[in-house]
């Protein structure tokens, strides 16, 4: 008896000396972004997911199913800002994709730089890109700053925005050039494009897959989650008259098309084998941004089969990108969450073909509208310098000499949309005039007001209303279609579960630093999700 206790405290000792010892930490963290990627799309095609791909990160990872934006300018500059720092457009500064700088008196585009160069093949203008517009830290540069820079940070997509944002100020990131077909950075990062994407670059896959027409993954009948393919309410993507399928596949519509998610999983791939990814004694840090569903979803719109082929192929794409890290590092031994810039409304077409009430404004309606009844209350001049985010910039050197307030502004503004269809509210965002408005969205609007970058009196549509084009859709309100979006958890350190309870976007990036044991960014006011940490 004696002999065999002997015997199996023996070989219990040496299987646990054979065993590797666990981590301390995840060798890499992969921040992965589906630009416009719609909470319900993760169970609308749920039936047709491989079991690797979404479905895998879903069932063994921790699925934040209640999860929202926290303001409510809903667009890509700001979600893939916020999801990696942690804070809001009234603090990050990124308060849109586009907006008045005040300072300088001029439109912004936001990872707009004068100052720096392209690097690589490719046009100028694409290169003059850096993350100098955002105010805050990243994510990414914690994680930078607490290894002493040792960690390495890498941010990818085909929208430059997509890639730089996330990689905070001091990552490194790469994005798509349409007019070249290469993928290019600029001299913010470094003076050299390196080898390896030299030689991806080398490959001209952009070039082979022109050669191809987008042909639906399954058979149409298949694709039961979505309407029929020929409706007069989708916008056909570049080189084509009409939005059906198979589609041409052209320089110009790469992006709208699988394609773009194709080329950018194999350019991610490069970049964790060439770099050594999760290869060093610290975490490193990779994001992607997956722009195509976006590029599609704004033509064909969320009921479309070209947005449920989209998905279908994205998911293969998730598979592929987690079995090569399962392959290269182990599995375990890196740590992935999946979530989305914004989501997207519905085509206002579509739903008044079902009775249910929506609409657009056209073009800038609003704008015009709101120019008229000020010159007919306080003369001619121009008082709204500039609008975008349905915000419109007011003329203050005007409005001084006509002593004129802001709350003036907003009452003949709001006086002369009251009876217009689609405007809800009209409010004096500048000065945070927003108790007519319900408490869950207060919040939400104060969250995005910027005094140097924000307009002074903001437009609030109704539900299912959106400035835009008699084709296709869009997003960027408070509501539940534009703020609701995933964020799943999984592989180390993540607990299996899901939530019900409401998380935001602003929750991402102090659950991650919780996770790494790290400070969470320098403007962070989200909260860790602690259920989902083990």
């Amino acid at each position: 008896m004696k002999l065999k206790l002997l015997s199996f405290l023996l070989l219990f000792s040496a299987m646990a000396f054979s065993q590797k010892p666990k981590s301390e930490k995840p060798k890499l963290v992969v921040g992965i972004v589906v630009d416009q990627m719609r909470y319900d799309y993760l169970y609308r095609f749920y039936s047709k997911y491989s079991t690797g791909g979404f479905k895998r990160m879903m069932n063994e990872g921790y699925n934040c199913r209640n999860n929202h934006y926290h303001y409510a300018s809903t667009v890509t500059g700001p979600g893939h800002a916020h999801i990696f720092n942690g804070s809001s457009p009234a603090i990050s500064g990124i308060v849109g994709n586009e907006w008045y700088e005040k300072n300088i008196s001029k439109s912004m585009y936001v990872v707009s730089d004068s100052t720096v160069n392209v690097v690589g093949t490719g046009s100028a203008s694409a290169g003059k890109m850096s993350p100098k517009n955002m105010k805050v830290t990243s994510i990414t540069d914690q994680l930078r700053i607490a290894t002493q820079f040792k960690s390495k940070v890498i941010g990818i997509a085909f929208k430059d925005r997509g890639a730089i944002l996330p990689a905070g100020h001091t990552g490194l990131a790469y994005w798509y050039d349409a007019g070249s077909g290469n993928w290019i950075t600029s001299d913010y990062y470094q003076k050299t494009l390196p080898d390896w994407v030299k030689t991806f670059n080398d490959k001209k896959l952009p070039q082979q897959y022109i050669t191809k027409t987008w042909e639906p993954l399954q058979p149409l009948a298949n694709y039961t989650e979505t309407e029929d393919d020929d409706q007069p309410y989708e916008a056909s993507i570049s080189g084509e008259t009409k939005s059906v399928f198979p589609h041409k596949v052209t320089m110009g519509s790469l992006a709208q098309t699988y394609f773009g998610n194709e080329l950018t999983k194999n350019f991610a791939l490069a970049a964790i084998d060439s770099e050594n990814m999760g290869m060093g004694k610290e975490t490193d840090f990779l994001t992607v941004s997956f722009s195509t569903p976006d590029y599609t979803g704004h033509a064909f719109g969320a009921q479309s089969k070209e947005i449920e082929d989209v998905y279908l192929r994205l998911d293969k794409n998730m598979e592929e990108l987690l079995l090569h890290l399962d392959k290269k590092l182990g599995l375990g031994n890196y740590t992935v969450f999946l979530s989305a810039d914004h989501g997207v409304a519905e085509i206002p077409a579509f739903l008044k073909k079902h009775n249910v009430p929506a609409g657009l404004f056209l073009g800038g309606e609003l704008e015009k509208k709101a120019e008229a009844a000020l010159i007919a209350k306080f003369g001619e001049g121009k008082y709204v310098i500039n609008s975008d985010n349905y915000q419109f910039y007011l003329n203050k050197v005007l409005l001084a000499q006509k002593n004129i307030t802001v709350d003036q502004v907003t009452a003949v503004v709001k006086n002369e949309f009251a009876t217009i269809e689609g405007v809800y509210n009209v409010i004096n965002l500048s000065e945070g005039n927003v108790n007519e408005v319900p408490s869950y969205y207060r919040d939400k609007l104060t969250n995005i007001y910027n005094p140097k970058r924000s307009g002074e009196v903001m437009i609030l549509v109704e539900p299912a209303w959106f400035q835009g084009y008699t084709k296709g859709t869009t997003h960027g309100t408070m509501y539940a279609y534009d703020t609701h979006v995933p964020l799943v958890f999984y592989g180390w350190g993540i607990n299996k579960g899901e939530n019900l309870n409401r998380t935001h976007i602003s929750d991402i990036a102090p659950t991650i630093a919780m996770l790494l044991k790290i400070l969470e960014p320098n403007g962070s006011l989200g909260q860790p999700v602690t259920s989902a940490l083990k």
